[in-house]
């Protein structure tokens, strides 16, 4: 804390000790408060597209104490809550803001302003003194982590399901880029931000690291890369091989389309074999020299197809310059088309840097918090 020191001492002669510790009080509360403030100034000067907010008494009831906790990570927690009309909800409890609050206001002013099937919806928030609290749909079949690779799951869905679920995340990451008018770009698809509803329909969740851009703002600047290591875009690292743009969100669209058709982590040190390791290396290779790939030993020719088109459109999302990447909205057309129209692309390029880099999955995070938990 920067205090004058001429003022310090003036007010230490003339008015003493009480004084002076009142002063060291106040000015801890105007910086402890400029978080608050900023939070709040926001809040006022987007009043026309706020949903309801609840003060914190009130989330205390909604959650009966905080009974039921649903997950936990470096955001905060999240519990499960009943409105007055009896309807379900997830509320996620921020945890000490690393950005002045910047956490808060992006998931406010990114999900707040829309609303489409496949976003996850945003009801309400709290914000009161250091206590901030965002209040969301609940999601009773949680994230889609949970159902994705074979060691892990309890519940294995099936192929089409699975697509359904893929062509849902797409078409929800192609509206938050074209749908809105402003662009809304989320840096950190992954599978723990995709959450699923009663009949497994797709919910892209946790705009904490979004931005929102103009829609003609091709290039767009950060100042730090953002998201989780194993799914960010490499020009957020490497800024040689292209700018920053909605098709960071695309690339990890693609390593997310990977792990599904897999089902397994693209980054695996323990495969069988070393060639196996790094998935999307491995799958191009099986793809290009027998033009299938066995997916599941058991699996229908039609469930092959499936996963065949999901391997190829995710190998287009993941190229290494973001110019040879699809847009969200060829991704999808891409999807509802026929594998036999599908061409291959160029094979991911991945230099022993690279796979440091991509290898961090999902236990490193980059420049901010990411969800661990079931709900977000």
């Amino acid at each position: 804390m920067t205090i004058d020191c001429g003022l310090f001492q003036a007010a230490k002669m003339i008015l003493g000790t009480p004084f002076v510790i009142a002063f060291l009080i106040y000015k801890w509360r105007r910086r402890h408060l400029s978080m608050y403030d900023v939070v709040e100034k926001f809040l006022q000067s987007h009043n026309n597209l706020m949903p309801i907010r609840y003060s914190y008494s009130e989330i205390k009831k909604i959650t009966k104490s905080f009974k039921e906790k649903l997950g936990e990570g470096g955001y905060g927690t999240v519990f499960k809550g009943t409105l007055r009309s009896g309807r379900l909800v997830a509320i996620k409890m921020l945890g000490k803001s690393k950005a002045n609050g910047q956490d808060f206001i992006s998931e406010v002013a990114t999900i707040g302003r829309i609303h489409h099937v496949n976003i996850v919806q945003l009801i309400g928030f709290c914000v009161e003194g250091s206590k901030r609290a965002l209040v969301y749909e609940f999601m009773p079949n949680g994230s889609l982590n949970k159902y994705i690779f074979l060691s892990e799951v309890h519940t294995l869905l099936s192929y089409d399901q699975m697509f359904d679920i893929a062509l849902g995340v797409a078409r929800g990451i192609e509206y938050l880029h074209q749908g809105c008018d402003m662009q809304i770009l989320h840096f950190d698809i992954k599978p723990h931000n995709i959450l699923l509803d009663e009949n497994f329909t797709p919910k892209v969740s946790d705009f904490g690291l979004a931005k929102l851009y103009p829609t003609n703002d091709s290039i767009v600047s950060l100042t730090a890369a953002r998201g989780t290591l194993g799914y960010m875009a490499p020009e957020l690292f490497y800024k040689n091989i292209g700018g920053v743009s909605y098709k960071a969100d695309v690339y990890s669209f693609g390593m997310l389309l990977m792990e599904m058709a897999g089902r397994r982590k693209n980054v695996n040190a323990f495969a069988e074999h070393s060639s196996q390791i790094y998935f999307p290396t491995w799958v191009y290779d099986q793809l290009q020299n027998r033009n299938d790939v066995e997916i599941l030993e058991d699996a229908t020719d039609e469930e092959r197809k499936i996963g065949k088109k999901m391997i190829i459109v995710a190998l287009w999302c993941i190229q290494m310059k973001p110019n040879d990447r699809p847009s969200m909205n060829k991704v999808v057309q891409m999807l509802e088309g026929e594998v036999e129209c599908l061409q291959m692309p160029s094979k991911p390029f991945l230099s022993s840097l690279d796979e440091t880099i991509i290898g961090g999955g999902e236990n490193s995070n980059q420049s901010n918090e990411s969800s661990q938990s079931s709900q977000f």
